[in-house]
């Protein structure tokens, strides 16, 4: 399905070297204040109180949040659980008070918020398996690199799974450099997000790539230099490209301003990926691959011609 055709091909590749100095200025960035600021981990890495609590009635969340807040306690995390009337409260280490006593304070506030709230249960997360948390995570994101390339070396070639790769790091490095310099908490609903955006980017490639492939095949463009060939490729799919990020970006964007707090980073990290996710498939993953050397061949093998004594009669 198309909105609309561009007929002539619109010259990215022309721009490509300023976009992608531009993309590497930007990586750079946000690597200095990966390493410069950190992440802000939530609890599920840095370990805490985790409180359930049941009312009569469907919860106010936000009051149970303002409520909390009123203690002091800035980094807490307050969500339904199952039913609208059970609560699930993630409260950060303290160093003056055990798991015991924040569960007792907490509760004190909340029976004098509703008399009918209970305690379900309260447990406490040691930073142990906060860092089997980061691990896990990091092993995570290492086996879907590795999948994502050894599926783009066989599909294609290994120069656009190089470059793909590449393209989707960045994208990736990007958002964690957001959240880095503004300090937003990374939980492991944002770190969901990353992974999405990792997979979701690398589809935008795919896409380019395969009509990267049938251009090549094209007996009309197939002969075209490698940077005519890339911007037809990309010009025949902004219609496709802009369907699918305008639609997905939409259902992002009602996360982000209807789903509350709970959802409110996942669907940024979320936004910021789609965004760059864009960018990086058309001046860095195609310019990438154009600079790597891809040509008709690594994908056409080219027919070898007969010996002339072949046939020949001895």
């Amino acid at each position: 399905m198309e909105f609309f055709r561009i007929k002539k091909d619109i010259p990215f590749m022309r721009h490509a070297l300023i976009f992608n100095v531009i993309s590497a200025l930007t990586f750079v960035v946000a690597v200095f204040f990966l390493f410069h600021k950190g992440l802000h981990l939530s609890i599920e890495f840095t370990g805490g109180t985790v409180m359930e609590v049941a009312y009569p009635k469907a919860a106010d969340i936000e009051g149970v949040r303002n409520k909390i807040g009123d203690l002091g306690y800035t980094d807490m995390q307050v969500q339904s659980f199952g039913t609208a009337q059970d609560v699930l409260i993630r409260l950060p280490v303290q160093s003056n008070a055990d798991s015991a006593q924040v569960s007792q304070r907490v509760m004190g506030a909340l029976t004098a918020q509703d008399s009918g709230v209970v305690l379900k249960r309260v447990e406490f997360v040691g930073p142990q398996v906060g860092e089997e948390l980061t691990h896990d995570g990091l092993m995570a994101l290492g086996m879907l690199v590795i999948g994502i390339m050894i599926y783009l070396a066989f599909r294609f070639e290994w120069k656009y799974a190089v470059s793909a790769i590449l393209a989707n790091l960045h994208d990736v490095i990007i958002i964690l450099g957001f959240f880095a310099f503004f300090q937003w908490e990374f939980s492991l609903t944002v770190l969901a997000a990353v992974l999405a955006v990792l997979g979701y980017s690398v589809n935008e490639s795919v896409v380019v790539f395969d009509r990267v492939r049938e251009t090549f095949r094209d007996r009309k463009h197939g002969k075209m230099a490698v940077s005519d060939v890339m911007n037809h490729a990309i010009t025949s799919t902004i219609s496709r490209t802009l369907i699918t990020h305008g639609s997905t970006q939409l259902m992002v964007l009602s996360m982000f301003f209807l789903g509350g707090p709970t959802l409110h980073y996942f669907a940024l990290a979320l936004t910021i990926g789609i965004c760059f996710g864009i960018y990086s498939s058309v001046f860095v993953a195609a310019a990438l691959a154009m600079w790597l050397g891809v040509k008709r061949e690594d994908l056409i093998k080219p027919i070898k011609e007969k010996d002339e004594h072949d046939g020949a009669v001895v």
